[in-house]
């Protein structure tokens, strides 16, 4: 089995923004034959975020919004200036320092990430979130059994925490213990159906069932 291939798309969904930045836009409703005109076109919010940071960068919370769009769309460069404008006026707030911190980790700057979700987690011991973030940074760079350990005290502290359960399934994937990768992927379809990991660790679960039989 191309394990290799499996954990890599694994933990590039583990490394990236799960939170939605945008709700999707409703579908306009068909205007009536005689008045084509009389529907509005629909906004678009990303399009007007970015204008409204240029024309003034001083708003923290647009600068956040926007840079949680930016990572969403997979632009994480651009993240980073943004998120850092706003890091750079509220260098305490917790969900900047963990997007500006996964926005640094998709750049491939594992080391500024990680920093940043320590002070995160300075902000917010134990905060389950910037947690796995950070064991899974320290984990695709190497460092496993300290990730895991990180992964455990989360589980430890909050057994609802899927995201640690999702990880920890990607370290036994990689270690080749299957049986035990589907058993935490099962716990995060189970805590959180609805999340994108959930829909992840199921396709994933269905790989590994057909070689653990």
């Amino acid at each position: 089995m191309k394990r290799l291939l499996l954990v890599l798309v694994m933990l590039g969904i583990t490394l990236g923004v799960a939170i939605a930045a945008e709700p999707p836009t409703k579908a306009a409703a068909k205007p009536a034959a005689t008045t084509p005109a009389a529907t509005p076109a629909p906004v678009d919010s990303f399009a007007l975020l970015e204008k409204a940071v240029a024309k003034d960068s001083t708003k923290i919370d647009n600068l956040y919004r926007l840079g949680v769009m930016y990572l969403d769309r997979d632009r994480p460069a651009e993240a980073i200036l943004v998120l850092g404008k706003a890091y750079e006026k509220r260098p305490k707030d917790l969900k900047l320092l963990v997007h500006l911190g996964a926005a640094h980790d998709a750049m491939g700057h594992g080391e500024m990430a990680q920093d940043l979700y320590e002070q995160a987690l300075k902000v917010a011991p134990g905060d389950s979130v910037a947690s796995c973030r950070l064991a899974s940074s320290l984990y695709a760079r190497g460092k496993h059994q300290q990730a895991v350990d990180i992964l455990r005290g989360v589980i430890q502290r909050t057994p609802s925490a899927y995201c640690a359960y999702f990880t920890l399934g990607v370290a036994f994937a990689d270690a080749g213990i299957y049986r035990d990768a589907i058993r935490m992927w099962q716990r995060v379809v189970e805590l959180a159906p609805d999340s994108p990991e959930a829909v992840s660790a199921q396709e994933s679960i269905t790989v590994l069932q057909k070689f653990v039989q």
